[in-house]
């Protein structure tokens, strides 16, 4: 097995994070620091971060959160503002988030210590897409909704064409296959409006549904909802 997957499967991070752990010369296979990407794992190899043994996980968890507003997506906080772990009991607590939403939005995350389904979550090439209920503070006319619609240029960077939809007063379900900082408030923005509530309502095939704000659930399926 390619280092990098064997880090993942140890739930070190997504295959792009634990390959910058190679990179910087954190990782020691049989007590010799590696930096070789293309080394193959053997069940009798040592492999050690930041001086601990790393193994595969046994059981794969995944579970999806409807995270309230004012959480934020991190394991701890310095200011002693809330954390999605305060939601959590003990057992989930090892989990890493997949993604992240807004520490002013809500809706779903998933949760999981699976690196390699992870990374297919939020990697750009897989174009994942995610549904957003936006709850604007200012109409919005037809053409602003066409406009988002075949991409808006946000911080010089035009984005993929997005699917929009009305479904209430000042009410917009939008769907995009990006993951850039604050998208869909920048966006909505750059038309002329705000957005007062954002809500991830859907993951690929996974809907939040009925989930309460603050519940969560294991997923029992995960592979057939990306």
């Amino acid at each position: 097995m390619r280092i990098n997957k064997f880090l993942a499967n140890c739930n070190l991070g997504s295959r792009r994070k634990v390959e910058e752990f190679i990179k910087d010369g954190d990782i020691k296979v049989n007590g010799k620091i590696c930096t070789n990407l293309g080394t193959q794992i053997i069940e009798e190899d040592i492999v050690e971060f930041e001086g601990k043994k790393l193994s595969p996980d046994g059981e794969k968890i995944y579970l999806a959160l409807n995270k309230p507003k004012e959480y934020l997506v991190t394991k701890e906080d310095t200011h002693g503002r809330r954390t999605i772990y305060s939601l959590l009991p003990d057992k989930y607590q090892n989990l890493k988030y997949v993604g992240r939403i807004d520490y002013d939005s809500e809706g779903l995350l998933f949760m999981t210590n699976d690196g390699d389904w992870a990374n297919k979550v939020t990697h750009p090439k897989y174009k994942l897409p995610k549904t957003y209920e936006v709850m604007l503070n200012k109409a919005i006319s037809p053409q602003n909704i066409e406009k988002l619609r075949n991409g808006i240029v946000i911080e010089g960077q035009k984005t993929l064409p997005a699917r929009v939809k009305e479904v209430g007063k000042n009410r917009l379900h939008m769907t995009i296959s990006e993951g850039r900082k604050r998208q869909i408030r920048l966006m909505i923005q750059a038309v002329g409006s705000g957005t007062y509530n954002l809500k991830r309502i859907q993951i690929g095939k996974f809907r939040l549904g009925n989930l309460k704000l603050g519940n969560f659930k294991e997923i029992k399926n995960p592979k057939n909802l990306i």
